[in-house]
This record gives structure tokens, C-alpha cells and sequence, in this order.
């Protein structure tokens, strides 16, 4: 007699089938709501270049009065409307700006009074008119880093220059002064007197002087006098 396999009862089988629809759609749902990485919103804005601050003369606006090139480096004379207040700007913006003290000094700042030399020190002298006299300041660079020495110059004859003088690729402030020992600047005495010019280093030594003249305009160059070497003697005491 045949034995006859066990025979599993269909309701269990349609129950199982539907077990395992049911675990496939619960997968389904959880791979459809999971949350999703956030989709690109293109390409990266750059950032926003800083804006310069900027520069003020006298609580205003600066104008530029006048502007040099000294080894590639750009060189600007800002001042307020009146002149009162003065900067110098060196490299591009917003650069190193400097205050210029000689502005404090009543002088008269516009489009000659920078004068810049390039060489092993680069320097740059501003200068400005103030009655019969003129007043010089001077901003020089080494190693690329330029500084305010806080030396002013001062010609009571008018006459102030940058030049190499000694011709060893560093120029040299050239001060043209009355000679008048014993006589205040600027008295009659002294405005009568003889002139010379005097060489001063960029470190403000005195090199030497020229003979005595009648006026600024018997010097070599005048009015950006251009003195050598051979022109200077020692300075009367």
C-alpha cells in the first residue's frame, strides 16, 4: 500500500505568499521615504572681493594731486581740497599710507611736489611751498618695506631736490639754504645772503656743500638742482 506525502494545506501556502508581498512593499516604502542628500545647487559663488578702506584727508575725501612710479610700484600724493591734509599711498590699494607731517606746516602741495628715484633704495621726497621757504619729507624702501624717517627738510631759499648725487644708486635730498650765520631764516639779513647747497644722505647726514652762489638759480639744474660729487666741499661752520 502507497504511502501519500503530506500535502500542505493551501490556506498556510496563501498566507505565507502574502507574508512576503507584504515584507517586499514595507522595503519598498523605506527605500522610497529615505531621506535624500541634497541636490546641487550649482557651481560655488565665489566670495565677495573686500572692498578697500577708504582713505581720508581731514575728516574728507582725499583728491589725487599727483602720482609716480618708483620700481614698479605706484606712488600716490593725496591731499583734502585745501591742502591742510595730506597722504602718500605707495603699492597698490589699499596699499601703505602715510601721513605727511610737512601738511601740518601751511605748505602748498599739487602736481610737482613728488619726486621719486629708483636704485638700490628707492625713495621718494614731497615737498611743498610755503612763502619764500619750502618744507621736504622723505619716504624711502628697503627690502621692499618703505618708511617715514621723520626727518623734515627745510630751504629757507625755496629749493629742495632728489638727486644721486654721490652716484652710488641711492639718491641723496639736496637742500639749497642762505648762507647767513648768525641771521634768523627768513630776516633780511639772511634772505641777502649768499646761497649754497647742501647734500644730505638718505639717513640725514650731511655730505657735503656746494661753493657759495648769489641765487638758486646759479646751481647746476636749477630748479631740480642735479649736483655731483665734484660740486661739494665741506659745509662752512
Amino acid at each position: 500500500m502507497r504511502t501519500s506525502a503530506a500535502r500542505t494545506p493551501r490556506s498556510a501556502l496563501l498566507t505565507a505568499v502574502l507574508a512576503a508581498v507584504v515584507t517586499l512593499g514595507a522595503i519598498g516604502a523605506v527605500f522610497l521615504l529615505r531621506p535624500r542628500p541634497a541636490e546641487p545647487s550649482g557651481a560655488a559663488e565665489p566670495a565677495a572681493a573686500p572692498v578697500p578702506p577708504v582713505v581720508t584727508c581731514g575728516g574728507g575725501p582725499c583728491r589725487q594731486v599727483a602720482a609716480m612710479t618708483v620700481g614698479g610700484v605706484p606712488v600716490v600724493l593725496l591731499t583734502d581740497a585745501s591742502g591742510g591734509s595730506a597722504r602718500v599711498r605707495v603699492g597698490p590699494e589699499p596699499g601703505t599710507v602715510f601721513e605727511l607731517a610737512i601738511a601740518q606746516l601751511g605748505v602748498r602741495l599739487d602736481q610737482d611736489s613728488l619726486r621719486c628715484i629708483d636704485g638700490a633704495a628707492p625713495a621718494c621726497l614731497i615737498r611743498g611751498d610755503a612763502g619764500k621757504a619750502a618744507y621736504g619729507e622723505l619716504l624711502v624702501a628697503s627690502g621692499g618695506v618703505w618708511r617715514d624717517p621723520g626727518k623734515p627738510y627745510f630751504s629757507d631759499a625755496g629749493t629742495l631736490s632728489l638727486y644721486d648725487v654721490t652716484a652710488d644708486g641711492r639718491p641723496d635730498v639736496i637742500v639749497v639754504r642762505h648762507d647767513c650765520p648768525g641771521a634768523e631764516p627768513g630776516t633780511p639779513k639772511c634772505d641777502a645772503a649768499p646761497v649754497l647747497g647742501q647734500v644730505y644722505d638718505l639717513a640725514g647726514r650731511s655730505v657735503g656743500c656746494t661753493r657759495r652762489v648769489t641765487s638758486p638759480s646759479d646751481l647746476r639744474g636749477w630748479p631740480d638742482i642735479r649736483l655731483t660729487r665734484a660740486d661739494l666741499r665741506p659745509c662752512p661752520a
